[in-house]
């Protein structure tokens, strides 16, 4: 299946490009109908496959998260990541990256995120789609080679009062559309809400400890 997207995605960066390559070979030898993760590095991250074999439960999923993505670069790479599987089931996570962006809004994350998923259902109708509410963060923790000044920099933009925000908005673009919204942030923070120390290398991204709480989350929709 093709959505007739140009196939060279010139608006992303060599990295980028390479990784969208490698899944369109690597799309050539899987199964379609499965179970597909999507997303940003938030979705690459997860060790969804290690996680599996553990539990034993008897499914197929292909992960086609890539980190730093954001809703455009999604929206851009939708055939490699997504519509060439022709998922039975997708589970999404995608505008994270979005709000550290200079012109960043609610609104236009909503916009961006809708297209894609009108797209997915428009090529997909029978594909079941639940959106993953973001992930806490921990912004006042210091981390090992984590430099503090660019810490609070980013912070300024991505914290957990502007993700509450979004997260209220996805949620809201999932009911509209008609889509599951999915909270498995449970056990992920601490007493102060922040995303538990423990499990993140920098406030944002998780060791498999923390992604071991949203996979046990998950088990109920899978």
């Amino acid at each position: 299946m093709t959505s007739n997207l140009p196939t060279d995605q010139p608006e992303l960066a060599p990295d980028k490009q390479a990784k969208i390559q490698a899944y369109r070979i690597l799309n050539r030898y899987a199964v379609k109908g499965q179970t597909v993760f999507a997303g940003s590095s938030l979705m690459e991250f997860f060790p969804i496959h290690e996680l599996q074999q553990a539990s034993g439960k008897p499914f197929t999923v292909y992960n086609r998260g890539v980190a730093g993505f954001v809703t455009r670069e999604l929206s851009a790479s939708l055939d490699a990541c997504i519509l060439e599987l022709e998922p039975s089931r997708l589970f999404i996570n995608i505008g994270t990256n979005d709000l550290g962006e200079p012109d960043y809004t609610v609104a236009g994350l909503v916009e961006r995120y809708e297209e894609i998923l009108r797209r997915v259902q428009e090529w997909l109708p029978d594909c079941r789609i639940a959106l993953l509410k973001y992930y806490p963060v921990n912004a006042e923790a210091e981390f090992p080679g984590v430099d503090p000044a660019g810490a609070a920099e980013f912070f300024s933009r991505r914290n957990n009062r502007t993700l509450a925000q979004a997260n209220e908005a996805v949620q809201r673009l999932a009911e509209r559309l008609g889509l599951q919204y999915l909270d498995v942030n449970q056990g992920l923070t601490d007493e102060n809400g922040n995303l538990n120390e423990a499990y993140t290398m920098d406030g944002i991204h998780m060791f498999a400890n923390g992604y071991k709480v949203v996979w046990d989350n998950l088990q109920k929709y899978l």
